[in-house]
């Protein structure tokens, strides 16, 4: 029986080493290099008979598209460690008030599960997102990640990454790209084979009018003056929030 479990245990141990060396490896390798394919793109090139996509550098897409898509899905993302508790204490707030169920992932969550997994809900999966997001976290850069989602997200029916969706919505390149441009096509992201940036509805419209109203209060928040202001308000704004918990508390 001892030798049994000693067994258990060291093939357990060599299993979880080579796990963590292998997964770690490549995700260094991909924060050098595109990811070439994603599940997602697989299932889209077999439904649609082909997918719209150009591997684009993070200089050649206009800063807008990152700011927008950081106002609209991630307003925390320069200051996090990949995980946002203030996005799913929210998220799971508005769960209890709707029917709708909506997450609180990160930019960074959302790149992890693009690039190295599978669609699906699965308690594995999900753990694996938390693996895979805590390795970038620590071995890419905050633009890298950015320029690894504007490359791989899904932007419309068959099309994946900043410049398909550029030529495909405006017939331009992303990097000329304008902030009403940029928005429009963020907007369309909770649900890019359902909305359509080439013939928005008037929800997608309003939805680009919000975009616009949060990048104007987040700011360039990718210039390191704009970036610490942020951060200071952030900061403040969660001592605030704290103080407010703990007089509920003492009612």
């Amino acid at each position: 029986m001892r030798r049994a479990l000693a067994a258990f245990f060291r093939w357990t141990g060599a299993a979880a080493f080579w796990f963590v060396v292998v997964t770690a490896l490549w995700a260094a390798l991909l924060g050098l290099v595109e990811p070439p394919v994603t599940w997602v793109m697989v299932e889209q090139a077999n439904e649609q008979d082909g997918i719209e996509r150009t591997v684009t550098d993070w200089s050649a897409i206009s800063r807008n598209l990152p700011l927008a898509v950081m106002a609209s899905e991630d307003q925390r993302f320069m200051f996090h460690s990949g995980f946002s508790w203030e996005a799913m204490r929210k998220a799971m707030e508005r769960n209890k008030k709707g029917r709708r169920i909506r997450g609180g992932s990160t930019i960074s969550q959302q790149t992890a599960k693009n690039v190295f997994l599978w669609p699906g809900r699965t308690y594995l999966r999900k753990g694996l997102e938390a693996w895979f997001t805590v390795l970038i976290e620590l071995l890419w850069t905050k633009e890298r990640i950015l320029e690894v989602y504007l490359n791989v997200a899904e932007m419309g029916k068959g099309v994946f990454g900043a410049e398909a969706a550029a030529q495909h919505c405006f017939d331009r390149p992303a990097a000329r790209l304008t902030a009403a441009q940029a928005a429009l096509i963020t907007a369309t992201l909770p649900a890019p084979r359902r909305f359509s940036c080439t013939s928005p509805s008037g929800y997608i419209r309003g939805r680009q009018q919000w975009v616009l109203r949060q990048m104007r209060n987040i700011g360039d928040v990718l210039d390191p003056e704009v970036q610490e202001r942020r951060r200071q308000k952030i900061e403040e704004e969660e001592q605030r929030q704290e103080a407010r918990e703990a007089r509920r508390r003492k009612k």
